[in-house]
């Protein structure tokens, strides 16, 4: 404990300088004043813009330590790119659209490739691919590898603008990460729209065959459960578990939020006053299997989840969401991130307009009836807004507690705990 607190001042001292940095080199009054506000990267294909491609770009670097709750752990800081992104749509007319979505998850020194094309280095994945029709204002439906997902606003979170420095880990919000998806998207059909203020989204997806761990279950009470439901012939030969449908519904009380794309705003500042209630489903029949006794068994999710953003009079904002999923793949299956039982998650935030800065908190902790103990987490951080979510950074204390999923935990060591540091930039 006393290592964490040693290293967090230091965190925080650097933190500071680079917030005072900032501001010594900003601009000087005498000089004329240069534009930084952000304009979207836009080609109009139309001379009313309505025909047009977009494109974004972004780059997530992170500067983080050790865990700090090893035995004598010696100070050491890892530079790693987080997200390294690229995405274009296109707006061909009122009723078609189309998206591709591009990059790199995860690169640090130790996974670094000589030449950028041997070993076991990350690579440049496709992470979106599809297009819309539009029905009615009610009523899209699209195909591909898409991020329509079920169960909670979370779970469509964008990756440009978090409230916290990062999605929350572990990540149950994308339980089905590299389960039954590649990278939080799934190959399907779906369907969404918007009528008044409520809004929904329903995908029908086709799992993929090569999960994570193969399915492993990190159960310690036993179970002869593995997530392969859909690589193994039912009794009868025949294939099964090879669909799933998932789907996320919700009214806003306030103003609404755009629906064009899946992705969800983790924090606007101030912008918009909003109070969303969701609720979504994620199921997936017969996609479990029993070694045991050759049987399939069905994986069933729920969850309930509410998001606040409110304006003060100096333009300030108060930020808060909370969600409670209900997971369900068998008695005693703990997945990779998730597992049967329940999970709650929590964040609360306050955006200072004046300081360009937004302190949080955020809390995790999931009961699964497959572990003696439960999991939790504890994020605390600060964003400091150079400039909105186009330059910010992100200092983040982050820790876990109870996880055996974590390299850390798995060896002994009580907690996984560190310090993260953030440079987010898009345009």
């Amino acid at each position: 404990m006393k290592n964490s607190i040693q290293f967090f001042r230091i965190y925080i001292i650097l933190f500071i300088a680079i917030f005072i940095s900032n501001n010594l080199f900003a601009q000087d009054a005498t000089k004329p004043e240069v534009d930084h506000s952000y304009k979207p990267l836009t080609v109009k294909l139309s001379e009313d813009g309505k025909k047009y491609v977009r494109f974004i770009m972004w780059h997530q670097l992170w500067l983080t330590t050790n865990n700090l709750d090893a035995d004598d752990a010696k100070l050491q800081l890892t530079p790693s790119i987080r997200r390294s992104r690229f995405l274009a749509f296109a707006q061909v007319s009122p009723k078609f659209l189309i998206l591709t979505h591009f990059g790199l998850n995860s690169l640090t020194p130790g996974n670094l490739s000589s030449l950028g094309s041997n070993g076991d280095s990350p690579q440049m994945f496709l992470h979106d691919a599809w297009g819309e029709v539009k029905i009615s204002d009610a009523l899209y439906i699209g195909s591909g590898l898409h991020y329509w997902k079920g169960m909670t606003r979370l779970a469509n979170q964008s990756t440009l603008n978090f409230m916290t420095l990062d999605q929350a880990r572990p990540f149950t919000s994308w339980h089905s990460l590299g389960i039954t998806d590649q990278f939080a998207r799934h190959l399907g059909i779906y369907a969404k729209g918007q009528i008044d203020k409520f809004d929904y989204r329903i995908a029908v997806n086709s799992p993929g065959r090569s999960p994570l761990g193969a399915g492993k279950n990190y159960s310690t009470k036993g179970s002869d459960l593995t997530y392969t439901g859909v690589s193994k012939l039912n009794r009868d030969e025949d294939p099964t578990g090879n669909y799933l449908v998932e789907g996320y519904f919700r009214y806003n009380f306030w103003d609404t939020e755009s629906t064009k794309l899946p992705y969800a705003v983790g924090t606007y500042m101030g912008k918009k006053k909003l109070l969303g209630i969701g609720a979504g489903f994620f199921a997936h029949p017969n996609g479990m299997y029993n070694d045991s006794t050759g049987a399939h068994e069905n994986v069933t999710h729920f969850a309930l989840d509410a998001f606040m953003e409110y304006p003060t009079e100096k333009g300030d904002c108060i930020h808060a969401y909370a969600s409670f999923q209900n997971f369900n793949y068998g008695e005693n299956y703990v997945s990779r991130w998730s597992g049967t039982g329940s999970n709650i998650y929590a964040q609360l935030g306050y955006f200072v307009k004046s300081a360009k800065m937004m302190p949080y908190v955020a809390f995790q902790n999931g009961n699964y009836e497959g572990l003696e103990d439960p999991i939790r987490s504890l994020d605390i951080g600060a964003n400091y807004y150079i400039n909105g979510h186009n330059a910010k950074l992100t200092l983040e204390y982050h820790r876990i507690m109870g996880d055996i999923r974590e390299g850390a935990i798995a060896t002994g060591d009580d907690a996984l705990s560190q310090l993260r540091l953030q440079l987010h930039l898009f345009l």
